[in-house]
C-alpha cells in the first residue's frame, strides 16, 4: 500500500502527525504487504502554524498513484481551498482508492469535489465552512462514507489512524497500535466515535 502525505505551508502538524504515527505501525507491524509513504507538497519545503520546517519527498506528484492520500488541516485551508492550482493537483487524487483528512484537510476534499453527495467531518468551528461542499456535516470523530473518511478537529488524527487499521486490517492490529500509542480513547471493536455514512 503507497501512502501520500499532503503538507502544506500553515497547516497543523498534529493533524498531520497523530494519523502518520498510527497508520505506519502497519509497516512497522508488517500487518499489510509493501506499505510504504511519501510527503508531498507543492513545493521543495512546507511550514506548518507554528514555524516548524518540513521536506517534501515530492514536489506536486500524480496523487493518483497513491493507493492512500491523507490531507491534514490547519487555518491556511480556508484560503487554500480557493487556490485553483492547489485544488488541482489535489484533483489528481482521483483514482486514489483511499481519501482521508482530519480537521479542515476536509476542505480540500470538498473544493476539489470529491465531498459531492457524501457525508463528512471537520473541526466543530468549520462546520459552516465544510457544508456547501457536502451531503450533511456529521459530528463525529471519524465519518466514513464510501472510501473517503474524515476526522474531526486535530486530536482526531489518532482515532483516525487506528480506524483506517482496523479497517484495512483488523481489530487486533488496531488495539495493539492503540496499545503502542498508549492512547487509552478509541475503542477498537466499538465504533461508538465512528459515522459510517
Amino acid at each position: 500500500m503507497r501512502m501520500a502525505f499532503v503538507l502544506f505551508d500553515g497547516m497543523t502538524s498534529m493533524d498531520f502527525v497523530g494519523f502518520y504515527e498510527a497508520i505506519t505501525w502497519m509497516a512497522i507491524l508488517k500487518a499489510k504487504e509493501n506499505v510504504s509513504w511519501k510527503f508531498c507538497a507543492d513545493k521543495e519545503e512546507v511550514t506548518d502554524d507554528r514555524g516548524l520546517k518540513m521536506k517534501a519527498d515530492m514536489v506536486l506528484p500524480n496523487l493518483g498513484e497513491f493507493d492512500l492520500v491523507f490531507i491534514p488541516g490547519g487555518l491556511s485551508t480556508r484560503q487554500l481551498r480557493f487556490d485553483d492550482a492547489f485544488t488541482g493537483w489535489i484533483q489528481t487524487a482521483e483514482s486514489a482508492r483511499y481519501k482521508a483528512s482530519v480537521c479542515t484537510g476536509a476542505l480540500l476534499w470538498g473544493a476539489a469535489g470529491f465531498l459531492k453527495g457524501k457525508k463528512a467531518t471537520t473541526n466543530s468551528a468549520a462546520y459552516e465552512l465544510l457544508a456547501p461542499y457536502c451531503a450533511e456535516v456529521i459530528k463525529a470523530r471519524v465519518v466514513r462514507d464510501g472510501n473517503i473518511v474524515t476526522g474531526g478537529g486535530v486530536t482526531a488524527s489518532i482515532d483516525l489512524g487506528l480506524y483506517m487499521i482496523e479497517w484495512l486490517v483488523n481489530t487486533d492490529t488496531a488495539r495493539q497500535v492503540k496499545q503502542k500509542l498508549e492512547y487509552p480513547y478509541y475503542q477498537a471493536g466499538n465504533l461508538s466515535d465512528v459515522y459510517l455514512g
